[in-house]
């Protein structure tokens, strides 16, 4: 893992690990919590078939094929969090994992946001029991801007001290709009809740 870029091989993974995928030549990414045993739990568009409330399609997306793993694409009452293998949540991407507790010139230097924040992660037991509570119980409505899958993966890491706002969607913001609405931590921004 270096300076620009926070590619990581498999092997390198660890249960509790924020990791993510760029999609959709690099437009944007799809953030997930890796579980361990190859299983990754993500927060994905309950309606992303729609045409009204779909996301960004994943040019990588290969509908006609299903997945052999058990227990693979899992999501209860379509609450929109998913346990999937990693080769399906990669969609035949790299891997990339997020990085914690970074300083603020490593923050300025990124070219893109949704990749790093200066906030400490929770330890691994509770990051991963968030997850699989997220798993079951759901993290709410689905939106592009607002509530996403960096959100929920930030939110399994860090907890609710802060209501979560996609970095990389601040990346494309104009800046006055983000320090007007938001404060920055690092290439995420939160909103303290009061």
């Amino acid at each position: 893992m270096g300076f620009w870029t926070q590619e990581v091989k498999r092997s390198e993974l660890a249960a509790g690990d924020h990791i993510y995928t760029w999609r959709t030549a690099f437009i944007y990414a799809h953030h997930g919590i890796y579980v361990g045993e190859n299983l990754v739990v993500h927060f994905i568009n309950p309606d992303r078939n729609s045409s009204a409330n779909s996301s960004f399609p994943s040019l990588n997306t290969n509908s006609t094929t299903t997945c052999s793993n058990p227990g693979c694409d899992f999501t209860k009452d379509n609450n929109g969090v998913t346990i999937s293998c990693l080769d399906c949540f990669l969609k035949n991407g790299s891997l990339y994992r997020y990085q914690y507790v970074v300083n603020w010139y490593t923050r300025i230097a990124k070219i893109r946001g949704g990749t790093c924040t200066s906030a400490k992660s929770d330890p691994v037991d509770i990051v991963i029991d968030r997850a699989m509570y997220l798993l079951h119980t759901g993290f709410g409505n689905y939106d592009l801007i607002m509530h996403n899958c960096e959100d929920f993966a930030l939110y399994c890491k860090i907890g609710g001290k802060f209501e979560a706002s996609s970095g990389q969607v601040l990346f494309v913001m104009p800046p006055p709009f983000q320090f007007f609405k938001f404060k920055m931590w690092g290439q995420s921004a939160f909103s303290e809740k009061n």
